[in-house]
This record gives C-alpha cells, structure tokens and sequence, in this order.
C-alpha cells in the first residue's frame, strides 16, 4: 500500500496533469527544465560537475565528493523523446552519481520533433564511446527512465549490431520499450496520473516520423535480446507503461538474460524520481543492484 506521502503527492499529480497535457511542447519543455533545477539543488553541495562536448550535443559528468568511485554511469533521461534537456538530466543525474558513488555522464542527447530517431540513438552511442575512452565496459552501468530507460535497451542493442562491449548492468524505470502501443495497456488501464495513451501516441509520432515503430532500436521489446547485460526494471503498479517492463522481463528471462522486475503497488510512472519513501527504496535498490555486478 502506498504511504500517506505518495497517496498526497499523486492526488496532486492527478489534478496538474490535465493542465500540463494542455500545454504546447515548448511550454511543457520549460517546464520540465524548471522542475530539475528545483530538484537538484540537494545535490549541488554534494557534487561537482565536468561539462562534455558531443558531435551534436552536450553532456556533463557529475561526481560524488569522495575519493573513489565505483564506477561510471551513462544516464538517459526522460521525457518522450520530445523534453528534457541536460539540465533536467543532471537532475537525477546528481542523485545517481550521489547513490552509487559513480560518476555519473549525464546526456542532453538531441529531440524530437527537430531531430527524429535517429538522433537520440546515436548521441548514447557517441557518449558510450567517450565512457568506453575511460572506464572499462565492466565498470560501467546504463540507467534511464522512461524514454530514456527504453534508449538504454536500444542502445544495447545498437552496441551488438555495431560489435562494441556491454555494459556491466543495465536500469531502467518505468521504461518506454513499444512505441507501437502493441500492448493492450491503454485500453486497460486508467489509473495512471501522468501518462495519457494520446500523448504517447504523438510522442511516437514526432520521434518516428515515419519510422518502422517495430524496428527494435526504437522499441526494444522485438529485438533479439540474448547477449544482454544483467538488467533491473522498476516500475509503479498504476502505470500505463507496466505491462511493457512486464513484457520485456519475460523476454529477458527467455533470451537467457539475468533480469528482476520491481513493481511498486499503487506507484506511478517514474515514482523513484519524486520525493517519497518508495522512491527511496527503489534508489536503495537500484545501488545495490550496480553493487552487485563483478
């Protein structure tokens, strides 16, 4: 059962969420911006920051203030592949590099509408080169949520098709792994308060742009996923995306692949983002998860 906390904080998300949905994208980008620059000023003392010039875009390595680190991380954010920029990306990214003593390369890959798929996979494919120039592929990990958790999934993908090493582990949240909708979540489900079967829908529409939406580097649940890297999928049990990580679970499992499947009752889409005591448990397990590999 969900706290009190969440049960609060997603009666509110439920009342926002028509006004968002309302908004142009321009006017829903700025806003996600302004929401991560809130959310990491918790971090800023704790961390400090490396800015990273890409072909066609920008990242920002974040390290924890401490003398070792573990590890690195290759961060995707979220946002439809239509939001966030690299600032929304250090948002989470600083609790990232803060929970799993890693540095963290944060990503402001580029998006859509202006720059359809395949922009977004290549920019994780040139950041996962420039990680690959300091760290070996086993101490390495890819995490995202949402878009960005199915990008993780797709970036692997692209990265046996172009014979380059694994990552050590992979995390996604909540992630958005069919862009066909082929699932039969939408007309299932209606409890979700942040994600809408039509915003998905034209979200898929702008990162396509005529694209084959089965092609498995855009949704990763019809590719050949044997050969794949441990994984970790967390996702809320209110959300429009569960059957998806349920279904890419099943797969990893039957492609031989060591993967879990956390579904937090009640939770909604990202919940480990928001500032509640299941979010915490769910960065707890996401740590211990990347703690875990060899």
């Amino acid at each position: 059962m969900p706290s009190v906390i969440s049960s609060l904080l997603k009666a509110q998300i439920s009342l926002l969420n028509p006004l968002i949905n309302g908004m142009d994208l321009q006017r829903q980008r700025k806003l996600q911006d302004a929401l991560a620059l809130l959310g990491s000023r918790a971090a800023a003392n704790k961390t400090y920051s490396r800015p990273v010039r890409l072909t066609h875009c920008q990242a920002a390595w974040l390290y924890p203030r401490r003398d070792h680190l573990k590890g690195a991380v290759l961060y995707l954010h979220g946002g439809a592949y239509t939001a966030g920029s690299l600032a929304y990306a250090r948002r989470f990214g600083g609790m990232l590099a803060l929970e799993t003593g890693r540095a963290c390369l944060c990503l402001g890959y580029r998006l859509a509408p202006e720059h359809p798929f395949p922009a977004a996979l290549d920019d994780a494919v040139e950041a996962y080169r420039r990680i690959l120039s300091r760290y070996a592929p086993e101490e390495v990990a890819l995490v995202g949520e949402s878009a960005g958790g199915g990008l993780c999934f797709g970036l692997a993908l692209k990265l046996k098709e172009l014979g380059l090493p694994q990552p050590a582990r992979i995390v996604a949240l909540s992630p958005w792994l069919d862009l066909s909708q082929s699932l039969e979540a939408c007309r299932l489900m209606g409890r979700d308060p942040l994600l809408s079967c039509e915003g998905l829908r034209q979200a898929a529409n702008y990162y396509l742009a005529g694209h084959d939406p089965r092609d498995p580097l855009v949704s990763p649940l019809f590719g050949d996923l044997s050969g794949l890297p441990p994984a970790l999928l967390i996702a809320g049990g209110d959300e429009i995306l569960l059957s998806e990580a349920e279904e890419l679970h099943a797969r990893l499992l039957s492609a031989g692949v060591d993967a879990k499947l956390h579904t937090e009752p009640g939770m909604w889409h990202v919940y480990p983002l928001y500032p509640v005591p299941e979010a915490r448990q769910a960065q707890a397990m996401l740590r211990d998860f990347l703690d875990a590999a060899p």
